[in-house]
């Protein structure tokens, strides 16, 4: 699983994250708003009787903002610090074995913490995020706070 990659979909653009750090992909569900949350927090969901936050990655990718749809799909996956879900269009499966085409972020985007690299496909390009850096410190805090947690 060292080189495997979860290819999720977000306006036609592929994504990646680590398959190791994914637990589960589901259809969507409900999502709860939380109040006290962080912005890029879109609210909770209950998994398995586990409350598990929902990143909001449009905000985070700077992509235009949509509410849900039944055909989305929720990617249940954990940082060092909590478990979190990720709302994708699409969820089209594992690709293996591509670091000899993964380019560098610090030659095409530096500074971007929770982007790895770029993987380019036949049919296009696959941003590879690195899900510990989604939240920022403060953005934890206030999680914490709004969750009830430590």
């Amino acid at each position: 699983m060292d080189n495997q990659y979860l290819v999720f979909i977000l306006d036609n653009q592929g994504y990646a994250l680590h398959l190791s750090t994914v637990d589960s992909v589901a259809r969507m569900v409900n999502i709860i708003p939380l109040p006290g949350a962080p912005s890029v927090v879109l609210g909770v969901v209950n998994m398995r009787g586990r409350v598990i936050p929902v990143v909001n990655v449009r905000q985070l990718f700077k992509l235009p903002k949509r509410e849900a749809l039944l055909t989305d799909q929720l990617i249940f996956a954990h940082t060092e610090r909590r478990p979190v879900a990720l709302m994708a269009d699409a969820v089209t499966g594992v690709i293996e074995g591509l670091e000899h085409r993964l380019i560098s972020t610090d030659i095409i985007l530096p500074g971007i913490k929770y982007l790895n690299g770029v993987i380019k496909l036949k049919d296009g390009l696959v941003f590879i995020h690195n899900l510990g850096e989604f939240l920022s410190l403060d953005e934890e805090k206030a999680l914490n706070l709004a969750l009830g947690t430590t």
